[in-house]
């Protein structure tokens, strides 16, 4: 308890992504930076104004400093999606304690509300060496989770209902999505939405590549570069299967039209281009046809994000904290503050969007 003011700010100030340089100019000297790091090393306190000030800076209440986390959080087999992912190290520091202050909340709520919550994780045993390999993977975990031939409504709400502790937050822009191992929990991080109407289906697809590091096994002799290609192929045979596609797209075709591809979209959820990547691996469509269309699609703009015609309705948001939450409520083991800070807002703000109805 002595040093948890000094352990909250340097927390604060990771997860803000910032050094004690930069905190002292948002602080426009008013605390130095020498000050700051006795802070830090619980040397010295900060008085009401300071601490307001820093509160501040970093963007946290004045209540994180002094609340204790429950749960000391350990982030193991942490992995970035390689190749799409493009941030610094302090991004990446930033991003993890943010994952581990959500993730510390989130399972303190499970062992209060929901203790005994089954898992159903997905572990493929057979080794990932080929394209073919990671089909087959696809179709069994469409086979063992009851999913049929048909088109999954929401990706996220599947992996949450299956025991993944999925977590969304707000990330630099060359982050993408991440998994670690909490424990015996199966953690996944997508990057939130900056605007309610942004399209969902890479969301949908980081997911299933983040299954895909958290499920199956791949060869020892493959790279990286190849492993990403493999997580990839695996979520894009779960989310639009082999059977459908070779049906829906059919071989020895001369043209692709966009409205087709539109309706392709708003039925499966996934994008044109996994789309013609996905006709590529079945043998639909030949290279030549794959790099024509890729540069159609940039000629049109359509690699700008937001701007490939189509969406899927799907909301894609992690919701089992929330739910959970308001179990608690319900069953009066929660208050109202306590609830807030469970879904990491603040009490007032809660308050004016809680209606009761019974």
């Amino acid at each position: 308890m002595e040093n948890l003011f000094a352990t909250r700010l340097s927390s604060a100030r990771k997860m803000a992504g910032i050094s004690l340089q930069d905190l002292e100019d948002k602080l426009e000297k008013y605390v130095t930076r020498q000050t700051l790091h006795k802070y830090e090393q619980g040397k010295m306190k900060p008085d009401s104004k300071a601490l307001h000030a820093i509160a501040k800076a970093v963007g946290v209440s004045v209540d994180y400093f002094f609340s204790e986390p429950t749960l000391d959080i350990t982030l193991d087999n942490v992995d970035y999606r390689k190749y799409s992912t493009k941030i610094s190290k302090t991004e990446q520091v930033a991003i993890e304690e943010k994952v581990k202050e959500i993730c510390s909340r989130y399972l303190e709520l499970e062992q209060l509300i929901n203790p005994a919550d089954k898992t159903e994780y997905f572990n493929y045993d057979k080794v990932i060496t080929t394209a073919e390999d990671a089909e087959a993977a696809g179709i069994e975990l469409r086979r063992r989770w009851k999913l049929g031939y048909d088109p999954i409504p929401d990706v996220v709400e599947m992996l949450e209902d299956k025991g993944y502790k999925v977590i969304e937050l707000d990330a630099p822009e060359g982050f993408d999505g991440m998994k670690a191992d909490v424990g015996d929990k199966k953690l996944i991080v997508l990057k939130k939405f900056k605007q309610d109407d942004e399209d969902v289906v890479r969301k949908r697809l980081t997911a299933l590549h983040e299954l895909a590091h958290h499920s199956l096994k791949f060869s020892k002799k493959l790279s990286d570069k190849e492993i990403e290609k493999l997580c990839h192929a695996f979520a894009s045979s779960v989310l639009y299967p082999a059977d459908m596609a070779k049906r829906e797209l059919s071989k020895d075709r001369f043209h692709f039209y966009q409205n087709e591809l539109k309706l392709i979209k708003e039925r499966w959820g996934i994008s044109y281009t996994a789309v013609f990547a996905r006709a590529l691996q079945l043998g639909i469509i030949t290279e030549y046809t794959y790099r024509r269309f890729h540069v159609g699609f940039k000629k049109r703009g359509y690699h700008i994000p937001n701007q490939e015609p189509g969406r899927f309705m799907s909301k894609e948001k992690p919701v089992k904290i929330e739910r959970i939450v308001y179990v608690g409520l319900s069953k009066e083991i929660l208050t109202v503050n306590e609830a807030a800070y469970f879904l990491g807002i603040s009490a007032w703000k809660f308050r004016e969007q809680l209606q009761q109805i019974v």
